[in-house]
């Protein structure tokens, strides 16, 4: 073999040639040094970031990899040699980063695991044993610093393991992009201008003053509010309570962009709880912002849509900020950014250290899941008192997360409004009335003498059966058992309706509370939580146009079973609510929340036990990837056939199954459960395209203004 030099990358594929362009293993690692340290420079691990860039590939320096990468020989454990060498050091959190760099960080293990284990200490033994993976070579061309990173300044293993993975996502994107700028697509990266992004909104907001009315005037004032707090130096963590209709998604952003002005931050992150809000939020800030500098990021978009394969510069652009969210506005679901703070692989991980040095607005924080809550606010309690990050739960109706924080930070939220600019009649529309327990006749016939009405149940099936009972003129179903892109369809349709004063009476589950901008004259809401009645009185006088006695919100027992997983939440709900008359009051609304996690018990808050296994000494990051779901990871996608995905739908029938084709087909995706998804398979309505994709082939199954049907008949495959 004529090797000239070790080498890391090469531009060819196959044998070499001369027409070979070709990295040598010492231009990689010091490139991926330089950038893995800036990276994790702002949270105090500039050394630590260094070593890890340096020895991550030193195991490439064997012969046998540079046979695989000269000759296409077989493939060679690279990255055990580095993590041996970092373990021998006394480095171990760099061992573990450069352990996992492709595959993923693993559970660690212990000492005494077999080299058989799957953990890294078996790794660690099992690569130990094989002497034929000479990598000394190393040594002749890298310069280890003299004195190695003293350890972080963590105290238990739940910090252990957070600082592990921002110092793995330095690493993971750091030889990423160097990979990439050797290979001829270096990032072009976008520095947020935050003196001409505020300049921006200052723009935008010009002609909110002077107000024109008493409500403007409270809106400017939370306006001014928040930019006030944003010039301030003080504090990390905030909660910005803002009532419906108060200017919530403009205030918080001005506060942000003052903040990140003021503290020199990189970038500012949302976090959304529904797709829905985050297509809405997203625009809001396109329009005040420029497109040139927001990244909308979930799973219901793809950027890499050029057509034949061929991306201009901005998807370009947006498709690689959506890799590391290198984007100065990042708009993102929450079960996207919590399952990435939690997971192991480099894929999910390379964004981390982005996260770090910004400021993350979490919009509609009630909406935290009760069995992810200890972890979520772990998540961001660290992330403020270690990673420099300045956080604001932000909502209309804060779910008292003051215990949680103490007990994680030892500090609780400041809160930005203060009381007088949130109280009082101004922002009180509606009027509360409980109706008892209606029949299905009576809700139905109540909803027909409404001319505009929105009713909100709370089981897909019963949006349903109720759609059915509506006049059918202007009605109208939302749930999700219609896909993504029909919804839309349906929203813009209702706000034409409604804007015009046609009749249009709609049924819906809760997708509609959070965030979604309706606005009824009648809003009907079938018992639940405290904190979903008030979300769906906000659609009900959102623009305050009516007078508040006429703008009913009756909250109703159905006839129809309650799901039992909302018991707690209405039991918290009657018990608040029977001592006032004003359900909206701040007081009631803490009350409520101290309830609903009083009776739910600590356990509740943790249903995956995640804090007790991050307190494992094994620190066992793959199972904690695996374990940890924002949402119910049961659940299975069924692709509805329209004009739009039929297209979609052939190429996955011929095989053509990759990332790119699944994101576009998600619009039409509708998600179901096991059980119900068997039926469907047993009865013939749906076929399995293998990789776990199936198809609607039934449908008569499918209504375009109720979505998927959930009454299978039971045995009608075996007759066809």
């Amino acid at each position: 073999m004529n090797q000239p030099v070790y080498i890391a990358h090469k531009t060819n594929v196959g044998y070499c040639n001369d027409d070979c362009q070709y990295q040598t293993i010492k231009e990689h690692l010091e490139g991926t040094a330089a950038l893995c340290a800036s990276y994790a420079k702002c949270f105090g691990a500039e050394d630590a970031g260094k070593l890890c860039g340096l020895m991550h590939d030193i195991g490439k320096y064997s012969e046998g990899f540079q046979k695989r990468i000269w000759e296409n020989g077989p493939k060679v454990d690279h990255a055990s040699a580095g993590a041996i060498e970092c373990w021998g050091k006394r480095q171990a959190y760099a061992a573990m980063c450069v352990m996992g760099h492709h595959g993923g960080l693993m559970n660690v293990g212990v000492r005494d695991d077999m080299a058989d284990s799957d953990t890294f200490c078996g790794r660690l033994k099992r690569y130990q044993n094989h002497k034929k993976y000479d990598y000394s070579k190393w040594k002749d061309e890298i310069d280890l610093p003299s004195k190695m990173p003293p350890a972080p300044n963590v105290k238990n293993y739940c910090e252990e393991m957070f600082f592990t993975r921002m110092l793995y996502s330095c690493l993971v994107d750091a030889d990423f992009l160097d990979t990439a700028s050797f290979m001829g697509e270096p990032r072009e990266i976008i520095t947020a201008n935050w003196d001409e992004l505020n300049r921006r909104l200052d723009e935008y907001t010009r002609n909110w003053y002077p107000p024109k009315n008493e409500l403007n005037a409270i809106r400017c004032k939370i306006l001014d509010t928040c930019k006030v707090c944003g010039e301030e130096d003080r504090d990390s963590l905030f909660t910005l309570t803002v009532p419906t209709g108060g200017g919530k998604t403009v205030s918080s952003l001005a506060f942000a962009l003052r903040h990140a002005r003021r503290k020199g931050k990189d970038r500012i992150i949302y976090v959304i709880p529904y797709t829905a809000i985050i297509e809405q939020t997203a625009e809001v800030f396109r329009e005040i912002l420029g497109e040139d500098v927001v990244l909308e990021h979930h799973s219901g978009i793809a950027y890499d849509d050029g057509e034949d394969g061929n991306l201009d510069d901005r998807q370009k652009q947006l498709k690689y900020a959506s890799e590391n969210w290198d984007m100065p506005i990042i708009v993102t679901t929450a079960v996207h950014f919590f399952e990435s703070l939690f997971s192991n692989k480099p894929s999910r991980c390379r964004k981390l250290h982005n996260i770090a040095n910004s400021v993350v607005i979490f919009d509609e924080a009630q909406m935290l899941p009760i069995p992810c809550l200890c972890p979520c606010v772990y998540a961001i309690s660290e992330l403020t008192r270690a990673y420099n990050v300045t956080a604001v739960l932000c909502t209309a109706t804060q779910p008292a997360l003051d215990p949680l924080f103490e007990k994680y930070l030892k500090k609780t939220p400041r809160e930005i409004c203060p009381p007088e600019l949130r109280r009082g009649d101004i922002f009180k529309r509606v009027t509360f009335r409980k109706s008892g327990k209606l029949t299905q006749a009576e809700l139905a016939e109540e909803l027909n003498r409404q001319r505009q009405v929105l009713c909100i149940v709370n089981s897909r099936e019963a949006a349903q059966d109720m759609y059915g009972h509506l006049a059918e003129e202007g009605r109208f179903h939302l749930s999700t058992l219609m896909p993504p892109a029909e919804r839309q369809k349906q929203l813009a349709v209702i706000r034409e309706r409604l804007a015009a004063g046609e009749p249009c009476r709609v049924i819906s589950t809760s997708l509609v509370e959070a965030g979604v901008d309706l606005d009824f004259p009648t809003v009907y809401r079938e018992s639940a939580g405290l904190d979903s009645i008030l979300q769906a009185a906000g659609r009900c006088n959102r623009n305050g146009k009516n007078p508040r006695k006429e703008s009913m919100v009756t909250v109703f027992k159905a006839e129809w079973k309650t799901p039992t997983m909302l018991n707690t939440a209405i039991d918290s709900c009657d018990y608040v609510w029977s001592g006032t008359s004003d359900p909206s009051d701040e007081q009631v609304i803490r009350r409520y929340f101290e309830e609903l996690l009083f009776l739910k018990g600590d356990e509740a808050k943790d249903a995956q036990r995640i804090m007790n296994m991050m307190k494992n000494r094994t620190l066992p990051f793959a199972d904690i990837a695996k374990t940890f779901r924002m949402i119910d990871s049961s659940a299975v996608t069924v692709y509805i056939p329209t004009e739009e995905s039929r297209p979609l739908i052939e190429q996955c029938r011929s095989g053509l199954i990759n990332r790119t084709l699944m994101r576009k087909l998600g619009r039409f995706g509708v998600t179901i459960y096991p059980n119900k998804l068997k039926d469907l398979v047993t009865a013939g309505d749906v076929e399995a395209l293998g990789g776990d994709v199936y198809v609607l082939m039934n449908e008569e199954m499918y209504n375009e203004q109720t979505g998927l049907s959930m009454k299978v008949e039971q045995g009608k495959a075996f007759f066809c």
